[in-house]
């Protein structure tokens, strides 16, 4: 088993340094929160006193971090985790950050003699507890190989997804899906209520009709279908529309990088970018329902 540097234990980073644990990992955690340490240590955990400290005298150092300056800011410069660790440490970045960034500190990592993955996830802090998420991964083979089984003691699917960068490309793509996915959802349980029918029947029909999809299947925002959805608990996050914000923002950036027609991905972001206006960054991404409803 190996030792494990973790750094960032949030909502879904705590929740995954302990499924390290489990697996007979021996983990050592960063995080500015002092809750979020005390937890770690609390299920048998070390703590580390500084990002730097984390990444020091450990095999692979995983990080979970909000966004790309982050990123930067934790990896790169002469007080960075890349200039504390030994050649020969594999790092695996799990952050959902621009492509540009993952390139360049996977780049950085190669020129000190270290292994890297850009390796961000999907599946919210469920699938993190649950030890199911999905990893979308980029980088050499030979990262990826190397990776792999520090991942699948996280997440039930792992995929390669290419060259340095692409696990960032494809978790960015798949999150403007996503986003487009559940505003459609909620405007049609909206619809739903002003034409009389009933939440629960309009769940029955259409997830196994046409429209069934994650959203709708395993996330339905309307209250009551499915008991483990953030719409039965005044939409505490999962994944916080804030987030998701921020993730559509990086595929806005990179479509027009690339001069690619994303019109759905625009008015995705516009919409939550209405609900953070409405102070409800901090809600669940599905809350949008309600701003849609106009109870915002």
């Amino acid at each position: 088993m190996a030792k494990i540097g973790f750094i960032g234990l949030g909502n879904m980073g705590l929740p995954m340094a302990r499924n390290l644990m489990k697996a007979g990992h021996r983990v050592t955690g960063f995080d500015l929160a002092e809750d979020a340490c005390a937890a770690l240590t609390a299920d048998g955990g070390s703590r580390a006193g500084s990002a730097a400290a984390a990444a020091t005298a450990v095999e692979v150092v995983v990080s979970a971090l909000p966004a790309a300056r982050h990123v930067r800011a934790v990896y790169q410069g002469s007080g960075g985790i890349l200039a504390a660790a030994a050649p020969g440490t594999l790092f695996i970045d799990c952050s959902t950050i621009d492509v540009d960034t993952a390139r360049d500190v996977i780049a950085e990592a190669g020129e000190r003699g270290q292994a890297m993955v850009d390796s961000p996830m999907s599946g919210g802090v469920g699938g993190a507890t649950a030890g199911t998420l999905t990893f979308m991964v980029g980088g050499g083979e030979d990262a990826f190989a190397a990776a792999r089984p520090v991942l699948e003691a996280m997440g039930g699917n792992i995929f390669h997804a290419g060259a340095a960068g692409a696990g960032c490309a494809a978790k960015i793509c798949n999150n403007m899906m996503l986003a487009i996915q559940m505003i459609a959802v909620c405007e049609g349980f909206n619809l739903a209520e002003r034409l009389g029918l009933e939440a629960a029947k309009l769940y029955e029909i259409s997830s196994t009709a046409t429209a069934r999809c994650w959203s709708l299947n395993d996330y339905c925002p309307a209250p009551g279908p499915v008991p483990a959805s953030p719409a039965n608990r005044d939409y505490e996050p999962g994944f916080a529309a804030a987030l998701m914000l921020k993730d559509l923002r990086i595929a806005m950036q990179a479509a027009q990088g690339a001069g690619a027609h994303t019109p759905l991905g625009a008015q995705a972001t516009q919409i939550y970018a209405l609900m953070e206006l409405a102070g409800q960054a901090d809600r669940d991404f599905s809350g949008v329902i309600r701003l849609l409803r106009g109870e915002m």
